[in-house]
């Protein structure tokens, strides 16, 4: 049975009406619904979250730079905030295959310095805050995914419907089924993350990114040590560049160290990368057996794993952040600051003001308009004008290395000492990233070492460490437009790219009856990092909401 046929024999839905429906309860929409309350305690307003707690999804590095949490909670120390780890020392180092260079402190670019800020497992501190919008009267809903937006009669939207529970494999309603809710409000906000469902369909249904530059997207792979004692440095921050990477690839690495002998570390690498023979997780895998990477962490007892995309968030790709009945914020929008590696202060600020907008709409009796004092307030705003003054860092490294690094430093140093806060030009993007892979024939294969199980380690043993889950019964929620393509042009062009774009080995080619391989897809592993959505050249692969309470289970990432 389709959706609608379902709804069509077991509807209609049973509803709840609120002031504001929020779709995530990410630091964006946690963000959202705290503000919401802080400046108008009557109104109502709910939070959907698919994961099964606040936290269970949520994968950053993470350096905070608390600006947006000092608006947001003034006190939020004497609340209890888990930022307990302040930055202690900066380290930019550039790898070789077997040497290091490191950027001395006087040299260091503007958007790598980071006094003030704090090293924090970004799961916590969205734990922590939603317990805060709980205690100002907030209604979170965990395990509820957000499947479907809803819209009126004139095209507006007023709210969204939870997926059905209990749909077999063949799209059948089973013995336990579950027709979906509708959650409706007079403003409806989208705080998905990155490449976000709902968020994807309404850019296209308003056409938001018009006059807009395309928006790019890197992928992130995360693990968290336990390391001893004698290795730890608390608030130490390191980032790479360089090695492993060989070509013109835009990437790095970061490693922090938190308190209580854990480091956090990962790789990121830009879904423009041409080569299709290149997996990031591998990549991640060799960096870490670099000399300057290993003695961090050697000794020590990984923890945990995870992947995420990540939208690079120049503001010439913002979308337009609003449209009849709600608004996009934080990285749904892409508000993300890829030259500081850092989003969750952004996503923050961005759900401040989108709450700031809302609550005179509601005073005024408005619903279901365009909130136009949003945007407006971004545009006057310290964190426009933040991701203005690096709207060209990930740009200049699609120019050769030496222009990259030479405008890089002239931007992010040279013009600041200058007093010239953003720089005069601005660099544009009209290619999106799936479309830059080449094919295989005119690549050169990489050779991957083999994982030892001490440092390195394979796909599976990695996504066991994200307490990854989805109930086996329900239909596939990685679906392919065109069931063929992968065998009839994935394959024999780009040498089947699904099996090492995916950091969670969803994507597997196996011999097929009859002679010949097909794709197989292991949906139960999907960490939901939505790179397939990304970054696939034929753009068959389209990433749908799973059942609510299924995916990772994040714990301190």
């Amino acid at each position: 049975m389709t959706p609608q046929e379902i709804l069509d024999q077991y509807g209609p839905r049973e509803s709840m009406e609120y002031d504001v429906v929020v779709v995530g309860a990410g630091p964006a929409g946690l963000a959202t619904a705290i503000r919401l309350k802080q400046l108008n305690p009557d109104a109502s307003v709910v939070v959907l979250e698919k994961g099964s707690e606040p936290g269970a999804h949520i994968l950053s590095g993470a350096v905070m730079d608390p600006r947006a949490m000092n608006e947001l909670f003034p006190d939020w120390k004497d609340l209890g905030a888990p930022l307990n780890q302040p930055v202690t020392g900066d380290d930019l180092l550039t790898l070789s295959a077997t040497g290091t260079s490191r950027v001395a402190d006087w040299l260091m670019p503007r958007n790598f310095h980071n006094d003030g800020c704090y090293v924090i497992s970004l799961s916590n501190v969205v734990k922590w805050m939603a317990q805060q919008a709980e205690a100002l009267g907030v209604e979170i809903f965990p395990g509820f995914a957000a499947a479907e937006v809803l819209y009126d009669e004139q095209g507006r939207v007023t709210g969204v419907a939870t997926g059905n529970l209990g749909v077999e494999k063949n799209g059948e309603p089973g013995p336990n089924f579950q027709l979906g809710m509708a959650l409706l409000g007079k403003y409806t906000v989208f705080a998905e993350g990155a490449r976000g469902n709902l968020g994807k369909q309404l850019l296209a249904k308003y056409r938001l990114c018009e006059g807009r530059d395309v928006q790019t997207w890197a992928i992130g792979i995360k693990e968290l040590w336990e390391v001893p004692a004698d290795k730890a440095q608390p608030g130490r921050v390191v980032h790479t560049a360089g090695w492993p990477i060989e070509d013109d690839t835009f990437g790095g690495g970061f490693l922090y160290h938190l308190e209580g002998n854990l480091v956090t570390l990962g790789f990121v690498i830009g879904l423009d990368y041409q080569n299709p023979y290149m997996a990031p997780f591998e990549e991640m895998q060799r960096w870490k057996t670099h000399p300057a990477i290993r003695a961090h962490i050697e000794g020590g007892k990984r923890i945990g794993y995870g992947a995420r995309a990540i939208n690079n968030g120049t503001p010439q790709a913002l979308p337009k952040t609003v449209f009849p009945g709600g608004a996009l914020v934080g990285c749904d929008a892409g508000y993300l600051n890829a030259a500081r590696i850092k989003g969750s202060h952004a996503a923050i600020k961005s759900g401040m003001l989108c709450a700031e907008a809302i609550v005179p709409a509601l005073a005024a009796g408005r619903a279901q308009d365009e909130l136009s004092a949003y945007p407006e307030a971004f545009e006057k705003s310290w964190l426009n004008e933040e991701l203005q003054q690096t709207r060209n860092f990930k740009h200049w490294f699609k120019k050769p290395q030496l222009v990259a690094k030479a405008m890089t430093g002239i931007e992010q140093w040279l013009l600041p000492k200058l007093g010239v806060a953003s720089p005069p030009w601005t660099l544009h993007r009209t290619k999106p990233d799936w479309e830059y892979l080449k094919p295989a024939a005119d690549c050169r294969p990489i050779a991957y070492p083999r994982p030892d199980g001490k440092l390195t380690f394979d796909k599976l043993s990695s996504v066991f460490l994200s307490n990854t889950n989805h109930e086996e019964h329900q239909p596939a929620h990685l679906t392919l437009k065109d069931a063929s393509v992968p065998t009839a042009v994935n394959l024999p062009k780009y040498a089947g790219p699904e099996s090492r774009y995916c950091p969670a080995g969803v994507y597997e080619y196996v011999p097929a009856e009859g002679g010949g391989e097909r794709l197989q897809i292991n949906a139960q592993n999907c960490v939901h990092c939505k790179t397939c959505d990304i970054k696939d050249p034929t753009q068959n692969i389209v990433w749908v909401t799973p059942e609510g309470g299924g995916g990772p289970n994040y714990v301190g990432m």
